[in-house]
């Protein structure tokens, strides 16, 4: 697999994981799905990755993790150069206006997550979306 067809996904929730990596199966079996249970485990993950040069397409993140948040664990992806343009996008049930001011100033796309499998669909497709414009962008 290269880069173009993984994707990070930070989530603590194992049904939502499970549920977001059928999805995406669903739509493209080529892509691999890498799953970290908070955001500490997600750098570190991307740290591995980095090694090999195999960073991901596309990051997604919950907001509500232990360890370290989604809003903790985006600094840090933003303040490293090599992860800064990695594309993030946000996928959690918190309905914080807050959140929500945070990642809209920061331009990053904010998804709540659906209850219905087929809007979970077009979730993953537009997930899958942004490793396209990412792979025809490099």
């Amino acid at each position: 697999m290269d880069l173009n067809h993984t994707i990070l996904c930070a989530d603590d929730d194992p049904d939502d994981l499970q549920m977001l990596h059928e999805a995406i199966n669903s739509l493209d079996r080529r892509y691999r799905i890498i799953e970290a249970r908070d955001g500490a485990m997600a750098l570190a993950q991307l740290q591995e990755l980095q090694k090999g040069n195999l960073l991901p397409c596309l990051i997604v993140l919950d907001i509500n993790m232990p360890k370290m948040d989604g809003k903790e664990t985006f600094t840090h992806l933003k303040n490293n150069p090599r992860l800064s343009n990695i594309p993030v996008v946000i996928f959690s049930t918190s309905s914080s206006n807050l959140d929500k001011i945070f990642f809209a100033r920061e331009k990053v796309e904010y998804i709540t997550k659906p209850i219905q499998y087929m809007h979970l669909l077009g979730v993953a497709k537009k997930f899958l979306e942004y490793c396209s414009e990412r792979r025809e962008g490099e």
